[in-house]
């Protein structure tokens, strides 16, 4: 438990550091990404997004069970 919690103490800096250039990326504005934008209410919904990044973290999970 302790080395996980170090890890991802390691990786949420490193996304801290990398964030101007992460920002660029564009991620979270992909076609299947909703967005309602009105007056006094915005609402963005990252479908396409998030199936992207769960995808990722099971292979990543895949690869290191192997």
């Amino acid at each position: 438990m302790q080395k996980t919690l170090i890890l991802l103490g390691v990786v949420i800096v490193l996304v801290g550091l990398l964030w101007p250039w992460l920002g660029k990326i564009p991620f979270g504005r992909l076609p299947g990404d909703i967005v309602i934008d009105r007056p006094g209410l915005k609402v963005f919904i990252p479908i396409t997004s998030m199936l992207l990044v769960s995808g990722l973290i099971s292979l990543v999970m895949w690869l290191f069970r192997k």
